[in-house]
């Protein structure tokens, strides 16, 4: 049985920082690459990120390229996403995906999403 669980959402200032969660059970995550996906009300899903399970690239769209990183520990079977200087526009439902092997179209594992909101 896959799971994925994210963690670490909540309501922080412009400026502020988070750190989002995915954590794993049932799969490895060593051997996939792992997306990490955004989507606000009335706006369809963009990808946000991803790491390759490969050689460790990493990806990241324009829109937050210099505040987010992400990051993984195999031993805790996790990924991250630390997001920094967080904007308005940052406001969404986030969630991880898992794909094998690297970083694509194909995620046959999702999350349920954790929300992040940034107002002040």
């Amino acid at each position: 049985q896959v799971q994925l669980v994210e963690s670490g959402g909540g309501l922080v200032q412009p400026g502020g920082s988070l750190r989002l969660s995915c954590a794993a059970s049932g799969v490895t995550l060593d051997y996939y690459a792992v997306g990490w996906f955004r989507q606000a009300p009335g706006k369809e899903r963009e990808g946000v990120s991803c790491i390759s399970s490969s050689d460790g690239t990493t990806y990241y769209a324009d829109s937050v390229k210099g505040r987010f990183t992400i990051s993984r520990d195999n031993a805790k079977n996790t990924v991250y996403l630390q997001m920094n200087s967080l904007k308005p526009e940052d406001t969404a439902v986030y969630y991880c995906a898992a794909g094998l092997p690297k970083c694509g179209s194909y995620y046959p594992y999702w999350g349920l999403g954790t929300q992040v909101t940034v107002s002040s």
